[in-house]
Order: C-alpha cells, then sequence, then structure tokens
C-alpha cells in the first residue's frame, strides 16, 4: 500500500494500520526497543497523524486489548439477546471465543501479556477491570446452568478462572497450521469442563 492509499484510508482502518505495525515491532524490536517514531514509520503515517490516534506508546498498547475484549463482549450481548443457546451452549461459545483469539490475535496476545506490567497503573486497572467484566459473565453462565441442571458446579468463580486461565493461554502453543483448529481445540476444553479426565 503506497502512501497516497493510506491517506485515503478511513480513521478506523488507518487505526487499524497504526495497530498492527505497532504489533510488527513490538514482536521484532520488544516494547521497550520501540519508539512511537518507528511506528509512525513502519505504518506510513506522520508521527502526529499517529499522535492524533494514539496520545502514547503504552495507550496504543492499551488499544491492542481493547480491540481484543470489546469484540468479545459484542458477541456474548448478541448471543444472550437471541435466546438461542442454552447454558452449555453458551458457555461452549464463550470458551470458543476465547480460544480463537489465539488464531486471530496470537502476537497481540503475548504482546499484551508480556508487557501487561510495563503499562501506566491507570491503563492496567483498566484492563483488569474488563478481565473482571469477563469472568463474571462466564460465572453468570455457571450459575444459569447450575439453576436449569446443567452444570454442577459448587464454585463457580474458581471454575471461571480455570476456564479462563485454559483457554486464554492457548496463545502461548496454538498454531494456525497446526492439526486442530482453534474451535476444535475449544470443543475438546469444553469436552474436559463437563467431563472430566476420570475414567471412573
Amino acid at each position: 500500500m503506497d502512501q497516497q492509499e493510506r491517506n485515503r484510508l478511513p480513521g478506523a482502518d488507518r487505526r487499524a494500520l497504526i495497530i498492527q505495525a505497532a504489533a510488527d515491532l513490538f514482536e521484532t524490536r520488544a516494547y521497550h526497543g520501540t519508539s512511537m517514531e518507528a511506528i509512525a514509520q513502519q505504518a506510513g503515517v506522520r508521527k502526529a497523524s499517529l499522535y492524533y490516534y494514539f496520545a502514547s506508546k503504552d495507550d496504543l498498547l492499551a488499544q491492542v486489548h481493547l480491540g481484543i475484549i470489546e469484540p468479545m463482549f459484542e458477541a456474548h450481548r448478541r448471543r444472550l439477546d437471541s435466546k438461542a443457546l442454552d447454558s452449555q451452549g453458551m458457555l461452549l461459545a464463550m470458551m470458543t471465543d476465547l480460544v480463537s483469539l489465539a488464531e486471530s490475535h496470537g502476537i497481540h496476545m503475548r504482546q499484551l501479556f508480556e508487557h501487561f506490567q510495563e503499562l501506566p497503573e491507570p491503563v492496567r486497572a483498566k484492563i483488569i477491570d474488563q478481565r473482571d467484566t469477563y469472568r463474571e459473565l462466564i460465572i453468570d453462565v455457571l450459575n444459569q446452568g447450575n439453576a436449569d441442571g446443567a452444570f454442577a458446579i459448587t464454585e463457580p468463580d474458581l471454575t471461571a478462572l480455570a476456564i479462563l486461565g485454559m483457554c486464554s493461554w492457548t496463545y502461548q502453543w496454538f498454531r494456525p497450521a497446526g492439526d486442530r483448529t482453534s474451535a476444535e481445540i475449544a470443543q475438546h476444553f469444553f469436552h474436559v469442563i463437563m467431563n472430566g479426565i476420570s475414567g471412573n
């Protein structure tokens, strides 16, 4: 894409281009080794334009997280509104959303987890709040499943943390060209949650 094409991009597309450029540089140069000037050059935008969209490098990394979590909230709201899934279906859909991040946002996930402590405390607090909100959504589904007899969970809070840990950490080892798709992995995780591993 040449400079004229970049200049004609809508604002949302230009933001996405900058985020991807930053992700590429964070991957090759590490977070501390990447400057805003380098990101602007990589994205093919002026530095002033970069600051129009992002106040700082920390803000840019925080926006990476928003780009990951907000579509998941929206997908969950749509499923709730449709009322098409029972408790088990809702849980599987949420687990599939989480595991699919390893396929669609693997690099972003790694950068967010590995550089999280480098973010300013207010930014970290906002991200933690969003993660907690999503965990509460999982707990709500587990509690609903308990109420309708689909689940028999004695500690929904701890179970939600186990599900998040199992699914979110997939980015560490998932390979898009591997033997299983993210949806197949999520289905297997769901089977483990529902049936355990005991032979009894």
